[in-house]
């Protein structure tokens, strides 16, 4: 059975407090003291402490800024030019990642399969090709990619990663989700975009996955289930525009998850033989506070259960589909043999992926 084995991450260079980050915006947007102090309350409860970006602005005087525009007459960059900081940030960033994963346990060549996953930037050939040259894999590899699904899109990697190495049990598969968030800030002051600001960040994550073998050590993944809640489908989205991605997140979300997430865990807890109170750890995707408050109160667990989640959401903020295999990381290096984990992560739709694993002490 297919096998989370190693799991790296790696996140950019400019690591900005939640602080900084909210004098830039307040700046940017060009706020009263009235608009102001709404934004700083926001950020104060967002439980974000810092997060992280190829983008160095966020922490600089307005004189030394490069990529957003010193004179506010002037327009933000372009796609074109936001895509080409997306090439050249991304494979540096998703090769740490991968080394990361790697460790000195395995070796690139023993990769038989590439998995790469991201929403916020796009080219052909893209970075799918440029990470198998970069790590001098065989031209036979076999090679896919996970566009635009958002946050929830490592399980739809995992997912896919499992049913290549149940169908070949030789086969190594490595799972590279990267994402450039912070490159598609906008300046325009609406809901959403106080939104992205104040929740989006950059990061890679990479996961191996192998045949299940004896003494293993890892997550054994055993089934995965999903659900389309189309009445958010308007609450969650993600739009390219000539000005970068333009994303919607409402703060319905919550609420949907709230009504919606006891059920969904049920059926998917079901499709392996267990009853809900039979999961003993729970890896929740951080789409934001308020998302972790609705899966507490609607299972009814502690704070506690979802530490690791918090934990995430305060160091990193939400990097998209990386954030999850960051969870699990953490988590992995806890848990003790036999325990039964169920992680879950939202995204577009509104889509509700979610897996069952055992975990491999």
């Amino acid at each position: 059975m297919a096998t989370i084995v190693s799991i790296g991450t790696a996140v950019p260079p400019f690591q900005h407090n939640q602080s900084s980050i909210l004098s830039f915006m307040q700046g940017v947007f060009q706020l009263d003291e009235t608009e102001k102090r709404k934004l700083k309350y926001l950020y104060q409860q967002s439980h974000i402490a810092t997060r992280h970006s190829v983008i160095a602005d966020f922490s600089l005087p307005k004189g030394e800024w490069t990529f957003i525009p010193q004179d506010p007459a002037l327009p933000f960059p372009p796609l074109e030019k936001r895509m080409d900081l997306y090439e050249n940030a991304s494979l540096p960033l998703s090769l740490d990642a991968i080394n990361n994963c790697l460790g000195n346990q395995w070796l690139p060549n023993e990769i038989t399969h590439l998995i790469t996953v991201s929403c916020t930037g796009m080219s052909a050939p893209g970075l799918d090709l440029q990470i198998a040259q970069a790590l001098h894999l065989p031209p036979t590899v076999f090679r896919t990619s996970v566009n635009f699904m958002g946050c929830y899109a490592a399980v739809h990697a995992l997912r896919i990663a499992s049913l290549l190495v149940n169908e070949a049990p030789s086969a190594k598969v490595m799972v590279v989700c990267t994402e450039l968030c912070t490159l598609h800030f906008q300046k325009a002051y609406t809901a959403d975009n106080v939104s992205s600001s104040l929740l989006f960040s950059d990061g890679s994550a990479a996961a191996l996955v192998v045949s299940d073998v004896a003494g293993t050590k890892g997550v054994q993944l055993q089934s995965f289930y999903s659900e389309i809640a189309t009445k958010g489908q308007a609450d969650m989205s993600w739009k390219l525009s000539s000005e970068g991605f333009l994303m919607s997140l409402s703060s319905y979300v919550a609420d949907i998850i709230k009504t919606d997430i006891e059920a969904i865990f049920q059926r998917s807890a079901a499709k392996t033989g267990y009853k809900l109170e039979e999961i003993d750890q729970w890896c929740i995707h951080p789409g934001g506070r308020k998302i972790l408050e609705a899966v507490e109160k609607a299972i009814s667990i502690p704070a506690t259960a979802l530490q690791p989640s918090y934990n995430v959401l305060a160091d990193y903020g939400n990097m998209s589909s990386p954030t999850l295999l960051f969870v699990l990381k953490e988590m992995m290096t806890k848990v003790t043999e036999g325990e039964r984990i169920m992680a879950c992560a939202f995204g577009p739709g509104l889509t509700i992926e979610t897996f069952v694993a055992i975990a491999k002490a």
